[in-house]
């Protein structure tokens, strides 16, 4: 199976977890957790927790996709390593799929989204970092990405339910957006969050389910040149180069054509 055949086929699969997770009035269907005793206690607006309660009632429907599909699951052996899903054929051709939450307002933009890390095993790909398998083994990198609204939640509304009242507890979440896209056509040219060593995406929602990023037209090879030279101030302070190379697509090409132009004068 190639890339292009299984971002298909996870593309096909995702297409139903919107109608799986959502009532008919569009809300999320999960209220809370219950206790032995029945009693529900209902969720905040929290994102990690809302992210991994998604994650963990997922799992289950992406085991059968890969069943279904010829495909073998495997997850991550500790609890930071890249990626989130790893998928294998039956020729041992490795997809890695990860998990990317955020939710959205009325301008149709997320509030933010990160798709992991441009240093350690993005940088040293032929090695095990913080990864099960070396990065370059897999055939694609995809990002399964789910978007939501958050509902208003008074405070009144964040207490202990018993489960009778399991109707009238509001759901904190509702109106998913799914999409599956390969990492380098969603993401930005901006660390993702601070100075923290993580790619940033794009924020407007067409561009994450149409993959229109700006690196997309550029080519993948253009965003990986780009990340695995990229410097925050630390790190090229730590490197020795003094001040980062560039910070934006626009640095970078003035980086490139300066390169280019000593490159010239030294083989004159």
């Amino acid at each position: 199976m190639d890339s292009s055949e299984f971002q298909r086929l996870l593309t096909e699969e995702v297409r139903t977890y919107k109608d799986f997770l959502e009532t008919n009035n569009c809300d999320w269907i999960v209220k809370g957790f219950i206790d032995i005793d029945q009693n529900v206690y209902t969720i905040s607006n929290d994102t990690k927790v809302i992210s991994k309660i998604i994650e963990i009632i997922l799992i289950p429907k992406l085991e059968d996709f890969a069943q279904r599909n010829g495909l073998s699951l495997e997850f991550p052996s500790a609890q930071n390593f890249y990626p989130d899903l790893t998928f294998k054929d039956t020729s041992g051709n490795l997809f890695a799929v990860d998990f990317k939450s955020s939710y959205y307002g009325d301008n149709m933009k997320v509030n933010g989204l990160t798709l992991g890390s441009y240093w350690g095993y993005f940088r040293n790909r032929t090695v095990k970092k913080n990864t099960d398998y070396p990065y370059a083994e897999y055939k694609c990198h995809l990002v399964l990405g789910v978007l939501y609204k958050q509902s208003i939640i008074t405070e009144g509304e964040v207490a202990v339910y018993n489960i009778e009242d399991l109707s009238v507890i509001k759901s904190v979440i509702r109106q998913f957006i799914f999409f599956v896209q390969p990492k380098w056509k969603i993401a930005c040219d901006r660390p993702g969050s601070g100075n923290t060593r993580n790619i940033g995406g794009v924020v407007e929602i067409d561009k994450l389910i149409n993959g229109a990023g700006p690196f997309s037209e550029l080519g993948e090879d253009v965003f990986d040149h780009y990340w695995m030279n990229f410097h925050n101030m630390a790190d090229a302070t730590k490197v020795g180069i003094g001040y980062p190379r560039y910070n934006n697509l626009k640095t970078y090409r003035e980086y490139l054509e300066k390169e280019h132009q000593i490159l010239t004068e030294l083989q004159k």
